[in-house]
């Protein structure tokens, strides 16, 4: 990553050293989960869509330790996988819009708050700037080589209300309270990277 761009890396010194903790990333193109786990202090294991598990690809991310998921289905493999990176102490990342986009936050999935309320990690708010508005170019994905692309890490929290509820209402309540952690720390790192 520091080969390709300019990666500028804030906050990583929020991640908690050990322990279980979800890294909740903000998504606009492709590089965003590599570049993280180019830059993180621990080593991410990402929830990735199973389509990109193809050729030579899918014996390397297996070996590193990524998730493959299926999106059409409640794929129960994955998640059991994924309870298991956190159930081990491990970095679990999440783009909890579930797919590419605006990279605002505007449509969290439930995703996100099921693995914090199951495992009790903590969530860290990710920020990835500098990848989107590149289309257009050759290679529409990528930001231009040796571009400044800014990596914020934001402060954990919890993700529930203390209570220890698992409920539908409590996965709700937990999707809002963590959509407005999100969106906040969006803003907060774009004025802090002149990115506004």
């Amino acid at each position: 990553m520091h080969g390709l761009w300019r990666p500028r890396v804030l906050g990583a010194w929020r991640i908690p050293a050990t322990g279980p903790v979800i890294l909740a990333v903000n998504h606009t193109h492709a590089v965003d989960g590599p570049l993280l786990m180019g830059t993180a202090p621990r080593p991410v294991h990402f929830l990735i869509k199973k389509e990109a598990f193809v050729g030579p690809l899918a014996p390397f991310l297996h070996g590193i330790g990524q998730v493959a998921v299926d999106r059409t289905t409640a794929d129960r493999s994955a998640i059991t996988r994924a309870l298991a990176v956190l159930e081990h102490g491990g970095a679990l990342g999440i783009f909890p819009e579930g797919t590419r986009g605006e990279g605002d936050f505007a449509s969290l999935r439930s995703g996100l708050a099921y693995f914090a309320l199951r495992s009790g990690a903590p969530v860290v708010p990710v920020a990835v700037l500098g990848t989107a508005g590149t289309r257009g170019r050759a290679i529409p994905a990528l930001p231009p080589l040796r571009s400044r692309v800014d990596v914020v890490f934001g402060e954990p929290f919890e993700a529930g209300d203390g209570s220890g509820r698992r409920t539908r209402a409590a996965l709700d309540e937990a999707t809002v309270r963590i959509g407005k952690r999100l969106t906040a720390h969006l803003a907060d790192a774009r004025r802090t990277t002149g990115r506004d």
